[in-house]
C-alpha cells in the first residue's frame, strides 16, 4: 500500500531493507488484472520471486539474512 503501483514495489522494498525494516508486506496475485482489489500493487510469483533476489545480496552486504519464508521462495 506504500505506492499502490506494482512497479514501485521493488525500489521501495530494496530502500526499506536498507533503512533497517524488520519485515515487509507485499501483495501477490498469480493474475493481478484478475484481481478483485489491489490488483494495481500485486507482484505476480515470478515478481516475487525475483525481487527476493534482488534483496538477498543486499541483505547479506548490510550483515543481515532472509527470512526463513523468503528463502523458501528463493527455491521454489
Amino acid at each position: 500500500h506504500g505506492s499502490g503501483v506494482a512497479s514501485l514495489v521493488p525500489p521501495l522494498a530494496r530502500a526499506a531493507l536498507a533503512v533497517g525494516a524488520d519485515g515487509l508486506l507485499i501483495e501477490v496475485h498469480n493474475h493481478p488484472e484478475a484481481a478483485l482489489s489491489d490488483g494495481r500493487q500485486s507482484l505476480t510469483l515470478k515478481g516475487l520471486h525475483d525481487l527476493m533476489g534482488d534483496l538477498a545480496p543486499l541483505a547479506q552486504v548490510m550483515g543481515r539474512r532472509l527470512g526463513d519464508a523468503a528463502a523458501a521462495t528463493l527455491q521454489a
